[in-house]
């Protein structure tokens, strides 16, 4: 009776413990949309803060190639331009286990991880095990410069 009572208990707390890892899994899949980065912005919408206090300078727009991307990883962002003008972020957590994605190259924002890759133009899975999209982050494109929205 001891080793049956054991053996619940020992159970009983390995599922408790998986079901507390996994209450946040899957939660980037976003049940909302976020709005993604300004297309071309060159000023704060109306309403908003300025620039400094709506976020830091990420980067210069020069400094992000078309059809390529650069990853921010203390920021946790990853900023792309997938055509000639047109920025988009994401988060640079990757949907399957939670590593920063390590590079953007030939079109993809890729995970070193496990191999996941996504597309720089809209954050959706290229490639697995992550079967989930990027989550999309704000940024705003003032003149040369994007920053955090």
């Amino acid at each position: 009776m001891t080793d049956s009572a054991t053996r619940r208990s020992v159970l009983a707390t390995g599922a408790a413990a998986l079901a507390v890892g996994c209450v946040g899994c899957g939660s980037e899949s976003g049940d909302t949309k976020t709005e993604v980065a300004s297309e071309t912005a060159t000023e704060s919408a109306p309403g908003s803060t300025t620039a400094a206090a709506a976020g830091q300078e990420l980067t210069r727009t020069s400094d992000i190639p078309v059809g390529g991307g650069r990853v921010f990883e203390a920021e946790k962002v990853v900023v792309t331009q997938p055509s000639q003008g047109r920025f988009k972020a994401f988060s640079a957590l990757c949907t399957h286990q939670g590593c920063t994605v390590a590079k953007v190259a030939n079109g993809t924002i890729d995970c070193a991880c496990h191999g996941s890759k996504f597309h720089v133009a809209d954050g959706s899975v290229a490639n697995g095990p992550a079967m989930q999209p990027l989550a999309p982050a704000n940024i705003t494109v003032d003149g040369n410069s994007i920053r955090l929205a």
